[in-house]
């Protein structure tokens, strides 16, 4: 029965859609069911340079190639044909803004994974789920800066074009999109294929703080109530002010405490 399956159309035609769909469902019950798990576990206070030089440029250098992939991918052709922009010239920003971007991400990256594994407290401190996505992202950073070498061959923008299409497609439920993907060189297939598996794992890692961050704007916009942790002043602990309180309130003839007490 599935002897006539073609690893294309499994990895560009069914992926995506397996993908996306654990991303969606698996961010929402995790929420649900484990919200106070939605976060990205701190360690800053052990080893802060290295964590300092290491989170801004993978953060800096990532979001850039996030949005990068995002905006190139999918913006459609005729946007881009429509404004004059040459697909030559797509080509040539991806490679100038895309290069030195993956380039600090995998630095930072590479701090980041040393810091993690090499440093006895983290490294007790960090579940098999933090390593695992660190070291997708950084090799999937390695994959991506490799793939420069191949787009350097083609810079008239049309291989930039297929991919434009292929993801395009995607979202508009072309089961035919993933023969646009049967020739491409195989590093590019690798990228894409790394792509999709850690989407598939971004709701079960630290990844989902993610969204929190891109969510955070529109949840203080929204007016949804939250809480506040305050400092307080109180020169003794809340249950001893209640003990002496009680036993205040159990002899006849003395006074309750003032707040300033």
């Amino acid at each position: 029965m599935f002897a006539n399956l073609d690893i294309d159309f499994i990895i560009f035609g069914i992926m995506p859609y397996a993908a996306l769909t654990v991303l969606v469902v698996g961010s929402i019950a995790r929420y649900e069911r484990d919200p106070f798990t939605w976060k990205s576990s701190s360690s800053q206070l052990l080893r802060q340079k290295q964590l300092f030089w290491g989170s801004v440029l993978f953060h800096v250098g990532i979001i850039t190639v996030f949005f990068g992939h995002l905006i190139g991918l999918f913006t459609p052709v005729w946007v881009l044909d429509a404004l004059g922009v040459p697909h030559g010239l797509k080509q040539w920003m991806a490679v100038l803004i895309g290069g030195p971007a993956g380039l600090a991400a995998l630095i930072g990256a590479t701090i980041l994974l040393h810091r993690r594994l090499t440093d006895s407290r983290i490294r007790a401190t960090s579940s098999f789920a933090d390593i695992t996505i660190l070291a997708l992202i950084w090799l999937q950073l390695i994959v991506g800066l490799f793939t420069i070498t191949q787009t350097l061959q083609h810079m008239d923008g049309a291989e930039m074009v297929r991919f434009m299409n292929w993801s395009q497609s995607i979202l508009t439920w072309n089961v035919n999109a993933w023969s646009d993907m049967v020739d491409v060189h195989w590093l590019y297939r690798f990228h894409i294929f790394l792509g999709l598996i850690i989407t598939a794992l971004f709701p079960f890692t630290r990844l989902v703080h993610m969204i929190s961050g891109f969510a955070a704007p529109f949840r203080y916009l929204l007016g949804r109530s939250g809480y506040q942790i305050v400092r307080s002043r109180r020169q003794r602990p809340l249950e001893e002010r209640r003990d002496a309180f009680d036993a205040r309130q159990a002899k006849p003839g003395t006074t309750v405490p003032t707040a300033g007490e």
